[in-house]
């Protein structure tokens, strides 16, 4: 009994695709002009849309690379950087050569030096330096 009503149902199923798809047709072919109006207004939607996403899309961000131009520029050497990067990371000059590992007057050498090549009279002012030449972020 199962099986006949799972047939009458896909049969009833089956009738009533069939009617909705004559009505479709009738709909279609009586309103063809609107129909094909709907499908270019729709296609223009897609393609407005598909346009906004690419040209409204944010620009990828170039990889940082440190500036390697005013590195050069300004002869400063990775051992600095490594210091400069330190000091951008609040650590004071005794924790800076505890990290890499030299003694505390080589870490106050590079510092002299940065400040100096940077222009700058505090470590601060070397921050704000290396970052508007974009040397460090």
């Amino acid at each position: 009994m199962g099986k006949r009503i799972l047939l009458y149902g896909a049969l009833l199923a089956a009738g009533t695709l069939l009617l909705e798809w004559l009505d479709y047709q009738r709909l279609v072919r009586s309103h063809v002009g609107e129909f094909y109006t709907f499908l270019i207004a729709a296609g223009f939607l897609a393609l407005g849309v598909w346009l906004g996403a690419k040209v409204l899309a944010a620009p990828k961000a170039r990889p940082f690379d440190g500036n390697p131009q005013a590195v050069a520029t300004l002869g400063i050497s990775a051992r600095e950087l490594e210091v400069l990067g330190e000091i951008m990371a609040g650590r004071s000059n005794q924790e800076i050569a505890d990290r890499l590992g030299v003694s505390l007057n080589t870490v106050k050498t590079h510092v002299a030096r940065l400040l100096e090549k940077l222009g700058a009279k505090r470590r601060t002012d070397a921050v704000a330096r290396a970052r508007e030449l974009g040397i460090m972020r």
